[in-house]
């Protein structure tokens, strides 16, 4: 992977982030979901790698981009890719706040391959001390530790969860020891990626959420300088078969961030509607404004991209793909 992917990967994000915007309070996640895959799908293919899946959609949403397939010209450097082409389906559907189009790109056996499970995760942005992420400490002491090695009071400190029930007792917890607290209803690869941005974004990301998008934001967050920690949480029976299945050995095993993203990882995403971390898709006269994030391990290069695109040249696309179809 010494060649750098950095805007290939945008161009990927961008036409998925633009298929998505275009059914922005609709109402039908499956639609907007299925838009942004197909568009993934079809910027994947001028690639210039041989690519295969490691985290994508489930053979029921769009099975080009699930778990296995190739994508890619079929030439060049052989890759893992981890994509979700639309970070936040019920957030386009209801027209809300903070979607995104993200992939990941690294070399062979660079991402673990995780079935559609749930994971217990928390990360935290750069310069922190070598180890703070602690996932078998008590939600206390961690919001504790990470106040304490930013210089903050922990009244201060921001800890960023998904807003869902399972999390009653953690936001209790949280609540408790003086921190405040941000609460989100979707997307949790961005926040997690949000302890990136000292300042406009959360000190420290704790919870549970998809296995798929754990590896995702552990993704970024080596590429940023962050660490992360995760754990499977095996739900039911099917899920610790699905675990054996993905070739997982120890499924209590604490997932440090090398053991999910490892090697030279190119990380990108596009915002679909405005958050913390990007601008949505938005429109100026004859053209359609994107804002992409772009961020490299080996070079520890950040990236923010602004793209104008023809509103005709976009049209064109769609009625291609369309009689393609």
């Amino acid at each position: 992977m010494d060649r750098n992917f950095a805007l290939e990967a945008v161009r990927v994000t961008e036409a998925a982030a633009l298929a998505a915007a275009r059914h922005l309070g609709r109402g039908d996640e499956h639609v907007a979901d299925t838009a942004a895959a197909e568009a993934m799908h079809d910027a994947l293919q001028s690639l210039p790698v041989d690519g295969t899946v490691r985290v994508g959609e489930s053979d029921d949403t769009f099975k080009p981009l699930a778990v296995g397939a190739s994508v890619g010209v079929g030439s060049g450097p052989k890759s893992d890719i981890a994509l979700r082409p639309l970070e936040g389906t019920s957030i386009i559907a209801r027209g809300g706040y903070n979607a995104i189009s993200v992939i990941a790109m690294a070399e062979k056996g660079g991402f673990l391959s995780v079935p559609d499970v749930y994971m217990n995760k928390i990360a935290v942005g750069p310069g922190l001390p070598e180890g703070i992420c602690d996932i078998t400490a008590d939600p206390t002491d961690l919001v504790r530790n990470v106040a304490e090695a930013k210089g903050l009071p922990v009244g201060d400190l921001v800890v960023c969860i998904l807003d869902r029930p399972r999390h009653k007792d953690l936001v209790a917890k949280v609540r408790a020891v003086g921190a405040r607290i941000q609460l989100i209803l979707d997307g949790d690869v961005s926040g997690a990626l949000a302890t990136l941005f000292a300042g406009d974004g959360a000190d420290l990301f704790m919870g549970i959420g998809g296995a798929p998008q754990g590896v995702l934001a552990a993704a970024g967050l080596r590429c940023g300088g962050g660490q992360m920690q995760g754990r499977l949480v095996i739900r039911s029976e099917s899920d610790a078969i699905a675990i054996q299945q993905a070739g997982i050995s120890d499924p209590d095993a604490v997932l440090q961030i090398t053991d999910m993203a490892a090697g030279d990882v190119t990380f990108a995403a596009t915002g679909v509607t405005n958050g913390p971390l990007l601008q949505g898709v938005s429109r100026s006269d004859d053209h359609l404004i994107t804002q992409s994030l772009v961020l490299r391990s080996k070079t520890g290069t950040w990236r923010k991209i602004e793209a104008h695109h023809t509103r005709a040249t976009l049209e064109q696309r769609v009625t291609r793909s369309a009689e393609d179809a």
